[in-house]
């Protein structure tokens, strides 16, 4: 059985049943970026990780863009620059985003129910 490390996203055989890493470094890495609050705790699958990779993919051409009109003429590089982000308005307008966002929103909407039950016991 193949599986998919959750820090690089490299396939991999698990060595046991539920494994999530690749190896002890991906798995300790991980870890530590969760705690610093730098990673998600549950690593994304699908929608959110076909998101995530988006949002990388428009970061990217961000900088590769910023770095082509760097001494252009302003109205050339503004014509460009537009290009790009009319390009990642795509990206926005997009039934997975809103599906993620809908998901994450029932998550407060849970949460903030339970911070009132708990004040309300209290």
């Amino acid at each position: 059985m193949v599986a998919q490390c959750q820090k690089c996203g490299k396939d991999y055989e698990p060595k046991r049943r539920g494994g999530k890493f690749c190896s002890v470094s991906c798995r300790v890495v991980q870890h530590q970026l969760v705690k610093k609050g730098q990673a998600w705790p549950n690593p994304p699958n699908g929608d959110e990780r076909y998101l995530a990779d988006k949002l990388v993919a428009v970061g990217r051409s961000a900088t590769e863009a910023l770095v082509q009109v760097e001494g252009l003429p302003a109205a050339e590089a503004f014509s460009r620059l537009r290009a790009l982000v009319q390009g990642w308005a795509g990206v926005a307008n997009n039934s997975i985003i809103e599906k993620v966002q809908y998901n994450e929103q029932q998550k407060m909407n849970a949460q903030v129910t339970r911070m009132k039950r708990i004040k309300e016991s209290k």
